[in-house]
């Protein structure tokens, strides 16, 4: 077991991780590239990216692929978007003899943050989910519907709950707040009336571009803007509600709680608030990263355990 060696792939968020190492964790090698989700740049695209990358950190570690006792990924949609024989065949042309252990994001997110299988995740980035494990194994997720249909709480949301304010107030006839005015100002336009043709006119305008706008309300909020604060609290509400759903749900009222995604990654109004919600005495801060977890997953797996 000593010199056993695992492999952990994270294929979700907008890079591509991959972390080799030994059976106490230590890391040996850990690369990154760019976005490897298929379901955004295709399948094909997403094979020859996770391949590239395998080797090169393979090849940084100074290690062979037969050396490998087992390797786990985690990418995202892996339950429903990607099969299983997908993602075998995308990593066994680097790892032919390997074990394999598939996974979601959420997963692998939530072993390496907690070191073990059972607890919840709360994600907040660009989106938002809370994923879970009891115990007995039972795994649920509430939320993670994506932008259009859900995701309340995260940085898209955020944005355009920023955004929408500030067209409530101009229709209102009651002028720009503070937060308002440096929304426009960080956009630089010159008003309201603009912010028509940046959202619909602009091919640059990603969900992701909108979600940047919740670094702001975050700054503006730490700072004692009232507006802001208010955002942040109902994004709070949002998310600690999730998690409390899933402790129900789950019957795991002592459930460990893990944070991730950009906006819980740092203290901020928004973690503050939710760690307040939940009862926590800090901000839980992650033991390893995703790609570890993944690695950790195989290991489990591999040990039997």
């Amino acid at each position: 077991m000593s010199d056993a060696l695992f492999l952990g792939i994270d294929g979700g968020g907008s890079k591509l991780r991959v972390a080799v190492v030994d059976a106490q964790l230590t890391p040996l090698a850990r690369q990154s590239a760019g976005i490897a989700n298929p379901s955004i740049i295709g399948h094909g695209k997403s094979q020859a990216h996770i391949r590239a990358l395998l080797r090169s950190t393979l090849q940084q570690a100074g290690i062979p692929p037969e050396q490998i006792s087992a390797a786990g990924i985690g990418i995202a949609g892996a339950s429903h978007l990607h099969s299983r024989g997908w993602l075998l065949e995308t990593v066994a042309t680097v790892l032919p003899n390997v074990r394999l252990v598939t996974s979601s994001d959420l997963e692998i997110a939530l072993v390496g943050a907690l070191g073990r299988r059972h607890g919840i995740l709360l994600l907040a980035g660009t989106g938002s989910a809370v994923y879970g494990c009891s115990p007995s194994g039972e795994r649920l997720q509430v939320g993670g519907w994506g932008y259009l249909l859900g995701d309340e709480g995260g940085g898209y949301w955020l944005g355009m709950q920023l955004l929408r304010g500030i067209i409530a107030a101009h229709d209102q006839g009651r002028g720009l707040t503070e937060l308002g005015a440096a929304c426009l100002a960080e956009l630089n336009l010159a008003n309201t009336r603009d912010l028509v043709g940046w959202l619909y006119r602009s091919k640059e305008v990603t969900p992701a571009r909108v979600a940047e706008l919740a670094r702001l309300v975050l700054h503006e909020a730490g700072d004692g803007d009232d507006e802001a604060d208010k955002l942040v609290q109902a994004a709070a509400a949002h998310l600690a509600g999730q998690v409390d759903l899933l402790r129900s749900r789950l019957d795991y009222p002592a459930a460990s709680i893990a944070f991730a995604g950009g906006l819980l990654q740092a203290d901020n109004a928004l973690s503050a608030a939710i760690t307040g919600r939940l009862a926590l005495s800090k901000r839980p801060k992650a033991l390893h990263s995703p790609a570890i977890g993944a690695a950790l997953l195989a290991k489990l797996e591999w040990s039997g355990l």
